[in-house]
């Protein structure tokens, strides 16, 4: 099936067949949206959560295929591999400062550290319907919110970088809490990264080049695409003067493709330069003791996938043979 030709409308919330309308007459047909879709192909999992999906084969071989592509297309980087999973400690999230930026965002791990005792009142309050929650404590560890951050402060314990600077290749489960029936909006989600440490000027090259690399590689995914100049959701109205800043020293763009039902096109890449941040919150120095600087190219992983879905159709068999190709050969 080619969901291009498709009529699919954001608002309907799933098909209503022989309903019958006050009036006698059949009711209209509620349109499908491309999460409905995806549901009913079995590409999707729902599992009761907005933004909480299982995946099928059909939908990993392509999530998989676009994960080798990047590592190809990184080759030439010389790039440290780091895989962490999807938690972080809690005490480098903290030093982050991501809270004071995206609080509306961040997920905290907590578990059962009761006694007897309050195991009973809890199991309790379960048998009757009533809220648990509060019998739970914080742990040491948060939900990895991008892919990225582990990266610094293991870096910053190494020393000083070498005068080359450095870039690493991490890939991470993600959470951000913004549950959302749009399909890219997942609360749990893929990222892979390159991030590069050193000096501005190195940032700077680093990440024109990544913007040259991603334009080029929607090109031969043949999605289209546009590259904007872009903020991150940063809370409260202190965030909005943040997010302004950061657009009017372009700091950060996106590749964005059509994916959703009547929105805005979706970013399925980012390429972004953090000036000094992460340095001043942990020691990384260059070569020569200055403040490093860092950026990264982020793909996303899950969103690159659905994007394929969205514009190449749910039948691979259908998709054009050099987007096949690439990938894999799915």
């Amino acid at each position: 099936m080619d969901i291009a030709s498709d009529s699919l409308d954001v608002g309907g919330g799933g098909a209503s067949l022989g309903q019958g309308s006050p009036s006698g007459h059949a009711a209209p047909p509620v349109a499908r949206t491309f999460l409905d879709s995806l549901i009913d192909a079995g590409i999707l999992i729902p599992t009761g959560v907005d933004g909480i999906y299982g995946r099928s084969r059909v939908y990993e071989a392509i999530a998989e295929g676009m994960d080798a592509l990047i590592t190809e297309i990184g080759a030439d980087q010389q790039a440290e591999m780091m895989r962490f999973p999807p938690t972080t400690p809690r005490n480098d999230f903290e030093d982050s400062e991501y809270l004071k930026s995206f609080p509306q965002l961040a997920g905290i791990v907590h578990s059962f550290c009761g006694n007897d005792h309050e195991h009973f009142r809890l199991v309790a309050r379960l048998e009757r319907g009533e809220d648990w929650t509060d019998q739970l404590r914080p742990t040491r560890v948060v939900l990895t919110p991008a892919a990225c951050y582990p990266v610094y402060p293991v870096l910053a314990r190494r020393g000083p970088l070498p005068p080359e600077g450095r870039v690493v290749d991490v890939f991470s489960y993600c959470f951000r809490h913004e549950p959302s029936i749009e399909p890219t909006r997942m609360q749990m989600f893929r990222m892979r990264e390159y991030v590069r440490l050193g000096t501005p000027e190195q940032i700077l090259a680093f990440r024109q080049m990544w913007i040259e690399r991603g334009q080029k590689l929607a090109d031969d995914l043949e999605v289209p695409h546009t590259l904007d100049l872009a903020n991150d959701p940063f809370f409260g109205r202190g965030g909005k003067l943040v997010a302004d800043n950061q657009r009017d020293l372009k700091l950060k763009f996106e590749l964005l493709i059509p994916v959703n039902d009547g929105a805005p096109p979706t970013a399925c890449m980012s390429f972004n330069y953090h000036v000094d941040h992460f340095s001043t919150v942990w020691p990384l120095r260059t070569a020569d003791g200055e403040k490093a600087h860092t950026g990264c190219a982020a793909f996303g992983i899950d969103r690159l996938t659905l994007a394929l879905l969205r514009n190449h159709g749910l039948d691979l068999s259908g998709w054009p043979r050099g987007v096949r190709a690439l990938l894999g050969g799915i």
